[in-house]
């Protein structure tokens, strides 16, 4: 298993996240499209991992892609860790936090075109927001 900066056992991040997060952040789970809290979430200020804290969006990166999810077209450089994902009979890239290895969600290449290209499409509920001040 990957060492990360935060490292810890998985008893402990189930006693530190709701069980919700701790599917989605730990067991690789996904939130139901369209009921995230963040999905059509549009205030100035960074989306930071759940679990750890780490900034890992910026809301200037954020976008409405209509898929469901929350949609950024660039992240934090260096914030997110890229694993090939071959689950479910598709071939995608995985993005999982750098720091603590949650599970965020997905990077496609359908993201807007005159910006990076790239969509991540990322659970609300490995995210937690702290607004610009």
């Amino acid at each position: 298993m990957k060492k990360y900066p935060i490292n810890k056992s998985e008893a402990d991040w189930q006693k530190e996240l709701d069980p919700d997060a701790y599917y989605v952040l730990r067991q690789k789970g996904t939130e139901r499209p369209f009921t995230g809290t963040y999905n059509l979430h549009f205030e100035d200020g960074d989306y930071h991992c759940k679990a750890c804290g780490a900034k890992l969006f910026e809301s200037n990166n954020k976008f409405e892609s209509g898929c469901g999810w929350p949609s950024f077209d660039q992240a934090v450089e260096g914030a997110i860790e890229y694993i090939r994902d071959t689950s479910h009979g598709m071939i995608r890239t995985e993005t999982l936090c750098a720091n603590c290895g949650g599970h965020l969600g997905h990077v496609f290449n359908d993201g807007p075109r005159e910006t990076t290209g790239q969509r991540y499409c990322i659970n609300s509920l490995s995210l937690d927001f702290k607004k610009d001040e």
